[in-house]
């Protein structure tokens, strides 16, 4: 008689290793094709599957029988796969931060783009693209925005001298560079969202 998924989770509970194998082969292709179509990567979708069977491994009584396993593994498979979404974005923002940090290092180049024995021409190009999309970007946003980004990356200027070149307060200043960097932020995820096709 087949087990149910009921039997085989209190038997993983006392470390059976025969009804984890008959419960991973049972959701594996399911669990799989439902992580696909979230992160749309294969290689995470593997990863993550063999994370969240270890998590029924170590933690199969989690489930309360309160509706389906199959259920509660898919929203395990869910919020796992929106935590590895939420990881790209965060490393994302990092890129671009790392930018903005570099074009501020020098008035005409960003520190990236000045050739180095250690970066090969790939690396250089890769960087020197970011670079135009960058302020690419930064050309899209309005003006007062566009201006102060301009002010502290481009020309390195202090936000005191920016106020005082402006005739604005420092406070301007910095909310103008917050929201300035927020939308570039926002539009700058957008656009590799679409390059990744997430």
């Amino acid at each position: 008689m087949i087990p149910t998924d009921a039997e085989l989770v209190e038997r993983i509970g006392r470390c059976d290793e025969g009804a984890f194998a008959l419960l991973f082969n049972r959701y594996r292709e399911t669990v799989h094709r439902h992580l696909r179509q979230i992160v749309r990567d294969d290689g995470a979708a593997e990863d993550l599957l063999q994370e969240i069977f270890l998590r029924v491994w170590n933690r199969a009584t989690q489930w309360r029988e309160e509706g389906s396993f199959k259920a509660w593994l898919l929203r395990v498979a869910t919020n796992a796969a929106f935590t590895h979404l939420r990881a790209l974005r965060r490393r994302r923002e990092q890129d671009l931060e790392r930018a903005l940090e570099a074009a501020q290092h020098c008035r005409s180049l960003p520190e990236w783009m000045v050739e180095a024995p250690a970066a090969g021409p790939e690396t250089r190009l890769e960087e020197a693209d970011q670079h135009r999309l960058l302020w690419h970007l930064v050309e899209r946003l309005p003006e007062e925005q566009r201006e102060i980004l301009h002010l502290i990356y481009a020309a390195e200027v202090e936000v005191r001298q920016a106020a005082q070149k402006l005739g604005i307060p420092e406070g301007t200043v910095k909310s103008r560079l917050h929201y300035g960097r927020r939308e570039l932020a926002r539009q700058w995820l957008d656009f590799t969202d679409r390059e990744e096709g997430l």
